[in-house]
C-alpha cells in the first residue's frame, strides 16, 4: 500500500465530529447518508440551513450555510455585483447564489487530512461560528436582494458598510 493511501485511510469521516459539535448545542439534525448531514439553526437575523458533505476520496468536507431568503432572477444581476464586493473581502468561503434554486448561501471546503481525532471536532465548530457570522454579517445585503421593491445602488452600498458595534 503507497503512504498516500496509508494516509487516505487515517482519515476519519468528519460528520462524526459535526455530530458531535451539533449535540453539543442540542441542535436537532438529520444524517441522511453517512457522507450528508444538515440541520436547521436560529440565527439572529434569519433561520439556516447547514448542509456538510463528506469527500472521502478527497479527504474534504464542503460546508454550506443557506439562507431563509429568496433572490428573484430578476435581480441576479445586482446580487451578483454585490457577491463580488462581499467575496473580494472574505479570508475563507465564498457566498454563492445559484440559479437553480436562488437561494444564497455561504460555502467552504475543509481539508481534513493530518488533522488529529481530537482537533476535527474544534476545526469544525471554529468553521461553522465564522461562516454564521459571515452570514449574520451580510443578512442585509440579501435581505434587500429579496424585497419585493426595487434596491438602489445607494441602499445596497450601506448594506454592504462595514460597521461597528451590534444592532
Amino acid at each position: 500500500m503507497s503512504d498516500h493511501a496509508s494516509t487516505l485511510d487515517e482519515v476519519q469521516n468528519p460528520l462524526d465530529h459535526v455530530e458531535e459539535v451539533l449535540a453539543a448545542h442540542n441542535w436537532v439534525f438529520n444524517r441522511m447518508t453517512n457522507d450528508e448531514l444538515m440541520v436547521q439553526v436560529a440565527g439572529k437575523s434569519c433561520n439556516y440551513r447547514l448542509f456538510f458533505i463528506w469527500q472521502e476520496d478527497m479527504n474534504a468536507m464542503q460546508f454550506c450555510c443557506q439562507y431563509d431568503i429568496h433572490i428573484t432572477p430578476k435581480r441576479y444581476e445586482t446580487a451578483g455585483s454585490a457577491l463580488m464586493a462581499i467575496n473580494e473581502n472574505l479570508w475563507m468561503g465564498h457566498f454563492d447564489l445559484p440559479k437553480d434554486s436562488g437561494v444564497p448561501s455561504f460555502r467552504h471546503t475543509c481539508l481534513f487530512r493530518g488533522l488529529s481525532g481530537t482537533s476535527g471536532a474544534e476545526h469544525i465548530e471554529d468553521m461553522m461560528d465564522i461562516s454564521l457570522a459571515q452570514c449574520e454579517r451580510y443578512y442585509s445585503v440579501f435581505h434587500l436582494l429579496s424585497a419585493a421593491n426595487d434596491t438602489d445602488d445607494q441602499s445596497l452600498s450601506l448594506a454592504l458598510m462595514e460597521t461597528a458595534g451590534e444592532s
